[in-house]
């Protein structure tokens, strides 16, 4: 979470600053604040809520300098307001952190006993006075590495300091952190995309280390403060800029967008001429992988265990899914022959990347399915399957979720086919299937109206259930997902027949339940477990997809058909009403869709 912005230039910075934190605002929009060196001083303004607030400061006016660091927040320690926005100073130090201190309590009990005066109750202004500290017997460099040293937790860090005007300090220690390099000025920034505006080469931080940034030179040191070398990379312009167009919110666009990211992913993975999927850098031989495990947060949990069932489906591999944030606290029996797949949206997820690290130090095979192909769980991963899904700016995923699940799809299709499980002409008629996705996932879209009207029986209601059964559980644990995230509706999804056993305690009168019945093998079960809550008096919203045989249950409230497919590739279409559900339903209440309360696109703490 957070997004830190530095910017050394020989030219007045906090317009760029600002700018550079409206990109910023999706991993944290809490608060806001700026600070600057003018005159052989550091000038602060910061302000509760969004970047607006702050960019709207009368203060900001007169907030002059060639040199400063930039923040926007989302709170882990202390109230959001503006004493505990960042920067946070000192009478010679500015810091903006990205991250958590776990041993603030014990630092700040020292700093106390040494007469430094706390105004924040954040973790954060620990640094800020131990740094103060250490220059008190110390040179920059060396009270830096004597701070990190002392810091336990994880951090991205932006300094400044009042005696050096011509620089910025920036550090690493398992939050995301990049220096950018443009004429005359060079850039500090926790997310390559706040970035890509200002520049396209960049340089990443890896774990403990920490740089010098300075208008005209950039020095890497790593955790002993010796000098390091780091190669700087190109990124690709498309990328470079994105706005809503018409849209009116991001959510919206992307949604909307699907048919394209996924028909560009078809084409970044199908080898039409041959009818083949062109996975063919894998780093070891398909006979040394005897099992897989799938590690994911949140939504990209969700696309792990969809890809659980295809791999169950279509392959003999055993299968384990993990959530990243309890994978590293267990005791794991790391075998050779496993091979470990890590999903993230950002390539930043710190519980995630904490897992693919605990792989890495047991020299485990890992790949990465994530957008942003720099990024952490990228670079440290032995393979990367990227998901070319473009920028994703909604904190709600959509199109990476997609994105997500066609290629760990792919992936299953190769795996299944090296291991000849999946014969030559079943695997070639799936990826033909596969390339009509695109035209029927736009099809799928047009059931907008539908969808409108059905949305505000879910924000009357103080509840609601999502079932589905085998391909279609995944889905429901999805949609529901969205409707907590966008429309703070309680929410639950679960599989279809484990209604008996509990959950069917929670249906009452008027109770509006999902039901995700495509005309599969689990079809009929599904059916009967849906006439359970339609006995009991719940509203029954039934998602299927098109079919000459009429539905074999009464009383359905309304039904959504999507377009047919093979069943493989239904969680697809089903997926996409119960984007446009929550979409609505956030709509009609009037919330900030892009932006939904107490959450971040990238969740950089544990």
């Amino acid at each position: 979470m957070c997004g830190i912005i530095g910017i050394s230039s020989n030219k007045p910075v906090s317009a760029n600053i600002i700018n550079s934190l409206k990109k910023l605002e999706y991993r944290g929009y809490d608060s806001a604040g700026i600070a600057t060196l003018s005159n052989g001083e550091i000038n602060e303004v910061k302000s509760e809520g969004r970047v607006d607030n702050l960019e709207n400061n009368f203060d900001l006016k007169n907030l002059k300098g060639n040199i400063g660091i930039g923040h926007v927040r989302w709170a882990t320690h202390g109230i959001p307001n503006s004493v505990n926005a960042h920067p946070h100073s000192s009478h010679n130090v500015s810091v903006v952190h990205n991250g958590i201190i776990e041993n603030s309590t014990i630092l700040k009990k020292y700093l106390i006993n040494n007469g430094h005066i706390f105004k924040s109750q954040t973790d954060t202004e620990v640094i800020v006075h131990l740094i103060t500290e250490n220059l008190k017997t110390s040179e920059l460099e060396e009270a830096i590495t004597k701070t990190l040293k002392q810091l336990h937790g994880s951090f991205a860090l932006g300094i400044v300091f009042k005696d050096k005007p011509d620089l910025i300090i920036g550090a690493r220690r398992g939050s995301p952190l990049a220096v950018g390099y443009g004429p005359n000025e060079n850039y500090l920034g926790s997310d390559s995309y706040a970035l890509k505006s200002m520049t396209n080469k960049i340089t990443y931080l890896d774990d403990g280390e920490f740089c010098v940034v300075k208008k005209d030179q950039v020095l890497f040191f790593n955790e002993q403060g010796i000098k390091v070398n780091k190669k700087i990379l190109e990124l690709s312009s498309n990328e470079a800029s994105y706005d809503k167009g018409d849209y009116k919110h991001f959510m919206a666009k992307e949604i909307e967008e699907q048919p394209t990211t996924i028909k560009t992913g078809i084409k970044e993975y199908i080898d039409n001429f041959n009818k083949e999927i062109n996975i063919i850098n894998f780093p070891w031989e398909i006979e040394e992988i005897k099992s897989i495990t799938l590690i994911g947060c949140g939504t990209a949990y969700h696309s792990c265990l969809m890809a659980k069932y295809w791999l169950e489906e279509l392959t003999t591999l055993d299968v384990n899914i993990d959530i990243a944030s309890e994978f590293r606290y267990r005791k794991n029996r790391f075998k050779k022959d496993n091979l470990y797949v890590f999903v993230s949206q950002s390539g930043e997820t710190a519980d995630t990347y904490a897992a693919l690290d605990l792989c890495n130090k047991n020299s485990m095979k890992t790949c990465a399915v994530v957008n942003v192909i720099e990024s952490s769980i990228a670079r440290d991963s032995n393979f990367v399957l990227p998901i070319h899904c473009g920028p994703e700016i909604g904190v709600a995923s959509t199109k990476a979720f997609l994105g997500q699940i066609l290629v760990l799809y792919i992936l299953v299709l190769k795996l299944g086919f090296l291991r000849n499980e999946i014969s030559k002409s079943k695997y070639q008629k799936k990826i033909e299937d596969l390339k009509t996705l695109p035209v029927l996932i736009e099809k799928t879209l047009q059931h907008d109206n539908d969808i409108q009207a059905i949305s505000s029986t879910f924000n009357d209601a103080k509840g609601s259930m999502f079932l589905g059964r085998g391909f279609s559980y995944p889905i429901a644990l999805e949609g529901a997902l969205k409707l907590k995230e966008l429309s703070y509706v309680h929410a639950e999804g679960y599989p279809a027949g484990e209604m008996k056993h509990g959950p069917l305690a929670l249906i009452e009168e008027g109770i509006p339940v999902v039901v995700l019945a495509p005309r599969d093998n689990y079809y009929k079960k599904t059916i009967s477990n849906m006439q359970e809550v339609i006995a009991r008096g719940a509203k029954v919203l039934l998602i299927t997809n098109k079919s000459t045989d009429e539905v074999v249950s009464e009383n359905i409230w309304e039904t959504i058909e999507v377009e047919n497919t093979n069943d493989d590739l239904l969680p697809f279409l089903l997926t996409i009403p119960l984007q446009k559900l929550a979409y609505y339903s956030a709509l009609k209440k009037g919330y900030d869709i892009d932006k939904p309360r107490n959450l971040a696109k990238s969740v950089t703490v544990e």
